[in-house]
């Protein structure tokens, strides 16, 4: 069978093509049954184009694998998921901790009473589990592995990062989403959530990679991310001091796994399950 290519520029332009596209109609009707049609049409662009890309491959290797991806429990290894729950949730203590050390309120450290957000009454628990459910399919089904195929995790770490960071842009201007309430508190806040995008993106490669590149296990972290950052009643300066523990999670990581994220014997041969094992293990 023909060996598959992978086509990272073309799947990212049609992606941000048809997620900007539908985003921009939510801005322009900024409410009603338009906005909220728009934005759910934008969220799930990435995976219809990801679903689509694959399966019109006609690529036997390919289809195979993102199946696999999805439903190949046995790909998943708990302590490596375990791991990154813990760190994130060290994360989120060292910052509130800081934050507290500098006068900041110690009731971060207890629960909202509800989300920060709302999207035309739906449970934002409920658009907060379908979020990572579907971005996951989109950016692990396919997107970040056009980039690993032809990068070191590390790099493609950076670009993807790059890449997820400048994809929410629009939502800044969508009313009633997270992004759109950073916007109205201040620049800083914003410039905060596309850089720390970035370093996140470190542990998300590191879950994926560990857990032979399972979207299940980057579905579960990216759940607890989303839950974390909702639920624990940290503010927006805290997130701020946030980011700058990422980044030095990112490195510890980064550091610690240096074969992982800088070998390149998978590039060109990505979808061969055997040499990603071995490079695991």
């Amino acid at each position: 069978m023909e060996k598959y290519i992978y086509r990272p520029v073309r799947f990212y332009m049609i992606t941000f093509a048809c997620t900007w596209f539908w985003w921009l109609f939510a801005i322009l009707l900024k409410e009603g049954t338009g906005l909220y049609l728009g934005m759910f049409l934008g969220l799930v662009s990435p995976a219809v184009v990801a679903v689509v890309t694959v399966f019109t491959s006609k690529n036997k290797a390919l289809i195979n694998d993102f199946k696999k991806k999805l439903i190949g429990f046995y790909r998943i290894k708990p302590k490596y998921i375990l791991i990154a729950v813990l760190i994130f949730a060290v994360i989120v203590t060292a910052s509130i901790g800081t934050s507290v050390l500098f006068g900041g309120s110690i009731n971060q450290f207890s629960f909202t009473e509800d989300f920060s957000f709302s999207i035309g009454g739906t449970s934002a628990l409920l658009t907060i589990l379908l979020a990572s459910c579907i971005e996951e399919l989109g950016w692990r089904g396919y997107g970040e592995d056009a980039v690993g195929a032809y990068n070191s995790w590390f790099k493609e770490s950076i670009i993807f990062g790059c890449i997820w960071s400048l994809w929410h842009v629009p939502l800044f201007w969508i009313p009633g989403t997270y992004q759109y309430g950073l916007k109205e508190m201040g620049i800083m806040y914003v410039i905060n959530f596309l850089f720390s995008v970035i370093p996140l993106d470190f542990l998300q490669t590191w879950v994926y990679v560990k857990n032979n590149r399972s979207m299940l296990a980057t579905i579960i972290f990216h759940l607890f991310i989303n839950i974390m950052q909702e639920k624990i009643n940290m503010t927006p300066e805290t997130k701020c001091i946030q980011t700058n523990f990422v980044v030095i999670a990112a490195i510890i990581i980064v550091v610690i796994n240096k074969e992982m994220f800088f070998e390149t014997k998978h590039v060109g041969n990505l979808l061969e399950e055997k040499i990603m094992n071995r490079e695991i293990n």
